[in-house]
This record gives C-alpha cells, sequence and structure tokens, in this order.
C-alpha cells in the first residue's frame, strides 16, 4: 500500500468538491475562495468523497497503478492547497543593467540581449509582480505546475552563471560558485 496514497485528503469548510465519472476515469472540479481547478485522473485509482474526506484507492497491485496511487493523491492534495492558500515562487535577478519590469499584465526583462525579453502569463490567475528595485519577481497563482513551469521560464531567460553569480535564480536557490583563472607562476 502507498504510504503516500493511504492517507485520506482532508477538505477544508470553504471548498467544494465535485467527482464526476466519464469514460477515461474520473474529472474532479475544486472550487475554493481562490478560484476553481479542474483534472481528469486515469481509472485505474478510484476516488471517493466521504463527509470532510477524501479517499483514494486502487483497483489492482500493478507496478503501474501503485505508482498512480501516491501520484494521484499529491495532485488532488495541491488542488486543495491551492484554491485555499495558493502557490508562490520568487526569483531574483542579479548583475549590473539586468532588470524587470511590468507592462500590464507583461513581464520585459532586459537581460543584457540586443532585446528585451517579454513574458507573459499563461492565465488570468497566475499574477507576476516586480517590486520598486526590479531586481526581485514573485508568480503567484493556483495551480502549482503554472506557478512552477512560467518560474522555470523565466530562470531560463538568463540562467546564472557560476563565476560571478549573474542572472536569474530563485531566491531559495545557492549558486555554486567557481574560481576564475590565474595566472601562472614562473
Amino acid at each position: 500500500m502507498s504510504r503516500i496514497g493511504k492517507n485520506p485528503i482532508n477538505i477544508p469548510d470553504k471548498v467544494e468538491v465535485i467527482i464526476t465519472d466519464s469514460s477515461v476515469g474520473q474529472v474532479v472540479k475544486i472550487k475554493g475562495p481562490k478560484g476553481e481547478l479542474e483534472s481528469k485522473f486515469r481509472k485505474e485509482i478510484r476516488i471517493t468523497k466521504e463527509d470532510k474526506t477524501i479517499n483514494l484507492t486502487r483497483i489492482n497491485d500493478e507496478k503501474l497503478v501503485r505508482s498512480l496511487h501516491g501520484l494521484t493523491r499529491s495532485l488532488l492534495h495541491n488542488m486543495i492547497l491551492g484554491v485555499t492558500e495558493g502557490f508562490k515562487k520568487d526569483l531574483d535577478i542579479i548583475g549590473v543593467g539586468y532588470k524587470a519590469q511590468l507592462q500590464g499584465a507583461k513581464l520585459v526583462l532586459q537581460m543584457g540581449y540586443s532585446h528585451p525579453v517579454e513574458v507573459e502569463p499563461p492565465n488570468k490567475e497566475t499574477k507576476i509582480e516586480v517590486d520598486k528595485t526590479q531586481t526581485h519577481i514573485t508568480i503567484t497563482g493556483i495551480n502549482k505546475q503554472t506557478v512552477g513551469d512560467l518560474a522555470a521560464y523565466i530562470r531560463s531567460v538568463r540562467r546564472p552563471e557560476p563565476y560571478k553569480g549573474k542572472g536569474i535564480k530563485y531566491s531559495d536557490e545557492k549558486i555554486r560558485r567557481k574560481v576564475g583563472k590565474s595566472a601562472a607562476k614562473k
């Protein structure tokens, strides 16, 4: 039995969960104070709602089904966390002349290229904020995957380099620094 999958998921008071069957599996719609999320899950995992909890059971003990058990539970739990609390990623910009600005909902990055890089949020629930110093970016949203993907894309515009640490990094990321060249002694 999956240690993660067997744990029931508690449903908070302000959250509404609707489970419907489809030809592929089950569709779960979760509504909360921050928004609404919907996702499809495979038929190998049975999702049932009892009072204020969601329970998951698997139909057999094949390897694929065992791996889906914990995954499905984690995805459902993240959906509930998203509509109640939301998710957040912080990015820092390091380097002289590197900066970020907001133009409406669009993020415009000046990262030392010959042109500015423009990034738009993928949906209306995902928000991008830039602080006054123009070197700190905060991404918030209700879908954990969307927030993480957007943060990873923004980071990929100019990854931090190991010699001076210049670029875009996650706020909690540690950059392993390398020693630069040194002149040969004779």
